[in-house]
């Protein structure tokens, strides 16, 4: 365990993918993602240039075990006001599997 409250999945892509390519700009690629990314997450996305994120859990749906957003900011809204916008791309048709991956990553903290 890390212990950094910015090491979700999404913020570690983006992490390795600049370290790997040694720049900041990831203008053009995609992001995969198990969850509808967090505001931390969806905004480091934004600033490297991602240009599409993919994921397969909305947040809307209700949370498994723990609390994985804070407040009411909705990545939707977000993304429409700002000036590079990243496709946002839900995929419902793993939605269900998504939830048990979840809930058995989640076991590791109970």
């Amino acid at each position: 365990m890390l212990h950094d409250p910015t090491a979700h999945a999404e913020n570690v892509s983006v992490r390795k993918a600049c370290k790997a390519l040694q720049s900041t700009d990831l203008q053009g690629t995609t992001l995969y993602a198990s969850l509808e990314p967090c505001l931390m997450c969806f905004c480091s996305a934004n600033w490297a240039g991602v240009k599409r994120i993919v994921y397969g859990y909305r947040k809307e749906i209700g949370m498994v075990k723990k609390h994985y957003y804070e407040g009411r900011s909705d990545i939707q809204d977000i993304n429409s006001q700002n000036n590079h916008q990243i496709e946002l791309v839900f995929m419902p048709d793993v939605e269900s599997e998504m939830r048990a991956l979840i809930v058995e990553w989640e076991k590791q903290f109970t």
